[in-house]
């Protein structure tokens, strides 16, 4: 057949299909060309089922829950299109879609969580693939069900050899993508167990770690630790939370996202040793500086952030990072991220390359920061985040002086060398060289310190160009 390699080698549109001016035409009969009009459109006209995965929003995403579905089932989409509101442990964010086609079915409802890459919605092509998605919507509840049974078995030896013969017989019924986990591909490599040959128990078929291990073998292991304490099963539990006992009236709130991430970091905070440093710095001419750049726009935080960055450009140790605990790099950019306190959590948008950018245009960055972040719609590259290399913050700053704090130490993020406290300005009785007192506004500045790659030395001069900037805040409008 003299058509048959000439369609395989580029596809060809329905439309195509029927046009009176192809080059190939006339070397063809017309009930040659006839018969190929059907080969032509079955290999374009092709229906599809798509999945929509639960998206990483950031690199400390592990989990998302879905706010809103912006789309309702049965309606039709487009690529690009907003579906479905997620909220990532940092902002709320817009999920858009790949595809062109029809929202099925939706997996997970408003209110409800999935951890990263698992399915959230079914995206069917046309009307008529409608009911199978549907149909696969419901198969993927029932798959989430699965491993709650497969939990129970294990106290039965006789159960756990059964289920294994029966799932990999399922496995030949006819070809497949093999779908797993980051980790069970690790699992299967390490105990050489062919991962095409085993037939995964979560959403969708997914192979999951345990499925792996039980293809290995290795799940006889645990049941061997399971076993002698059927009866023990009860009591086995009050023992695995050996929480304390709650007040009367007590109420247990869980954490948002937002929250166990923070929790997350500050946990991973603990592993890196650090030291503190306090330095007074006096405020008086910063603060007529602001008095008088107030009304154009420019806030306290961009002219401390301001001075910061400049310091930190004289200093770059300070602005290194460490991260494997085995070396250190400097940091080609100054990016200053800034706590913020907004509802039900903390967040520090960052303000980039802050020694480079103007003082005004540095203050209205700052506003539209704080605006995006209390709304909760803050971009993966706004905020402090490993998510994009070249945007995580290098340096933090905590100011609580707006609330008449006068000093404190902060939590030093991971990944950073330092974080600055900054403390309320207050007048405070100073004496001159000449023995002379006076009053002068002075704020009291703690910086938190990775004393892996920052010593006592390198932060009291930091601490040192700061005081001295800030006492001559002149070069910040420059």
């Amino acid at each position: 057949m003299a058509s048959s390699p000439f369609l395989s080698k580029s596809p060809i549109s329905f439309s195509s299909s029927v046009s009176t001016s192809l080059p190939w035409r006339p070397s063809l009969s017309s009930s040659a060309a006839f018969r190929s009009k059907p080969r032509r459109r079955s290999l374009t006209v092709q229906s599809k089922i798509r999945e929509i995965f639960m998206p990483a929003l950031s690199s400390t995403m592990t989990e998302g829950k879905i706010v809103s579905w912006i789309k309702s089932e049965g309606d039709v989409l487009s690529k690009g299109e907003s579906v479905v509101v997620v909220e990532s442990d940092k902002a709320d964010m817009d999920v858009e879609t790949f595809y062109d086609g029809i929202l099925a079915a939706i997996v997970v409802g408003e209110g409800e969580s999935a951890p990263v890459g698992a399915a959230i919605g079914i995206l069917a092509e046309t009307e008529a693939e409608l009911e199978e998605a549907k149909a696969k919507a419901k198969t993927a509840d029932s798959g989430a069900a699965k491993p709650e049974t497969a939990a129970v078995t294990p106290s039965a030896p006789p159960a756990i050899a059964q289920p294994a013969p029966a799932a990999t017989s399922a496995a030949p019924a006819g070809p497949r993508k093999t779908v797993a986990t980051p980790f069970a591909k690790k699992l299967a490599k390490q105990h050489k167990v062919d991962i095409a040959a085993v037939v995964g128990t979560g959403p969708f078929g997914r192979i999951t770690p345990a499925d792996v291990e039980a293809a290995a073998g290795i799940q006889l292991k645990k049941s061997v630790a399971v076993e002698p304490a059927p009866a023990a099963a009860a009591p086995s539990k009050p023992a695995a939370a050996p929480a304390l006992p709650l007040l009367p009236g007590s109420t247990v709130v869980p954490f948002t996202t937002m929250q166990a991430a923070v929790s997350k970091n500050m946990i991973e905070s603990l592993s890196v040793p650090t030291f503190r440093v306090g330095y007074p710095v006096n405020s008086d001419a910063v603060d007529a500086l602001y008095a008088k750049l107030k009304s154009k726009g420019v806030t306290m935080t961009a002219l401390l952030a301001k001075a910061v960055a400049l310091a930190l450009a004289q200093h770059p140790v300070v602005n290194a990072s460490c991260k494997d605990g085995k070396s250190f790099y400097y940091n080609s950019s100054i990016n200053i991220a800034v706590a913020v306190a907004i509802d039900g959590g903390l967040i520090t948008p960052v303000l980039q390359d802050a020694d480079k950018v103007d003082l005004y245009l540095l203050s209205q960055k700052w506003k539209e920061l704080v605006g995006k972040a209390r709304s909760k719609q803050l971009q993966p590259h706004e905020y402090n985040s490993a998510y994009t290399e070249s945007y995580v913050g290098t340096f933090t700053l905590s100011n609580l002086g707006m609330f008449g704090v006068d000093r404190f130490d902060a939590i030093l993020p991971p990944g950073q060398g330092a974080i600055m406290a900054v403390g309320a300005s207050k007048p405070t009785v100073v004496a001159d060289a000449d023995g002379f007192f006076s009053v002068k506004s002075k704020m009291l500045v703690n910086v938190t310190a990775d004393h892996r790659i920052v010593y006592g030395a390198d932060l009291a001069a930091f601490l040192k160009t700061f005081a001295k900037i800030v006492e001559n805040p002149e070069s910040l409008t420059l």
